[in-house]
């Protein structure tokens, strides 16, 4: 009875001396952590993980917003901590809001939990809504490549992640299954492929290299399109209008001598991409060629001309 009085009354002192952050209710200091990890694998849970530093002082761990599931305490040889009340608590600022109390240890701490509400599918969407106060990174499972940040486009090619440097709130979107689609264009002898990645349906496809632009219906408001394309079939820079008004997009080089071009247009109606390059037609070029060898030849009749 009488520890449980004077950890009662250490608690008090704690709470007292000790201002609170990040509007969640934490007692002692707030914990040096070594990894805040956040793990995304395609469905409603997000895995997360938190490895906190060894400390000779009490530290509390705000635990990221959300309902939280299987969560688990364990030091680094993987025993329970929870399960023993003098190592570490669970804290709840009575507004769904929780935080984890940890009492000095030798060893590092590693905490472990899932978030079961933050995540929502809609129209082959996953949308995630994140916010946490201090650096964190997210990890992407391998069939996840293409993900959008505030609507931001980010291939992730062979990354495995991002960092969110000083934390924050951010909306991050990724596609269930990648509704990719090639069209292939042809000019001449030559043939260009784009790729066009969108839920919604691309019609009236059309390439005009007359007035160096590319143009496409889309059937759907506020949904992503990108069109990936060789700069050699459109250089830039770009202006892309919805019908006959200015579209913000996103600028991006996935490889050498390749653009990508992101919008998420709010009616529907016709896109046009147009560029200030595009690939050249080989007519353009015949009279200078002619003319060249007339100039060549000119020259050459003259040293071999009939007396």
């Amino acid at each position: 009875m009488y520890k449980i009085i004077s950890l009662v009354t250490l608690l008090v002192i704690i709470i007292t001396v000790i201002p609170t952050s990040y509007s969640q209710l934490t007692i002692g200091e707030q914990a040096n952590q070594k990894l805040i990890e956040v793990t995304i694998n395609g469905s409603e849970k997000i895995k997360v993980k938190h490895v906190v530093s060894a400390s000779n002082m009490p530290v509390s761990v705000n635990l990221f917003e959300g309902e939280i599931s299987n969560l688990k305490v364990t030091d680094e040889n993987g025993n329970e901590k929870l399960q023993d009340g003098l190592k570490a608590g669970i804290l709840n600022d009575g507004y769904g809001n929780e935080s984890i109390f940890l009492f000095p240890s030798n060893q590092n701490s590693i905490i472990e939990y899932d978030l079961e509400d933050i995540s929502t599918l809609y129209d082959n969407l996953w949308t995630v809504r994140i916010a946490y106060p201090e650096q964190f990174s997210i990890l992407f499972s391998e069939n996840i490549n293409i993900i959008f940040i505030n609507n931001n486009l980010i291939h992730l090619e062979d990354k495995k992640g991002i960092n969110v440097n000083g934390g924050g709130t951010m909306s991050l979107q990724y596609y269930a299954n990648i509704p990719k689609v090639m069209k292939q264009i042809q000019w001449e002898e030559n043939y260009f492929d784009v790729e066009v990645i969108s839920n919604s349906e691309i019609t009236n496809f059309n390439f005009e290299q007359e007035s160096k632009s590319i143009s496409f219906e889309m059937n759907e408001k506020n949904k992503f399109v990108t069109i990936t394309m060789s700069e050699e079939l459109l250089g830039g820079p770009y202006v892309i209008l919805l019908d006959d008004e200015k579209l913000k997009y996103n600028k991006y080089i996935p490889k050498e001598n390749h653009v990508s071009l992101t919008m998420k247009p709010e009616s529907t109606g016709q896109i046009t991409i147009v560029g200030t390059t595009v690939i050249p037609e080989f007519s353009m070029f015949i009279p200078l060629i002619m003319g060249f060898l007339v100039i060549l030849t000119v020259p050459f009749m003259k040293k071999f001309s009939l007396h």
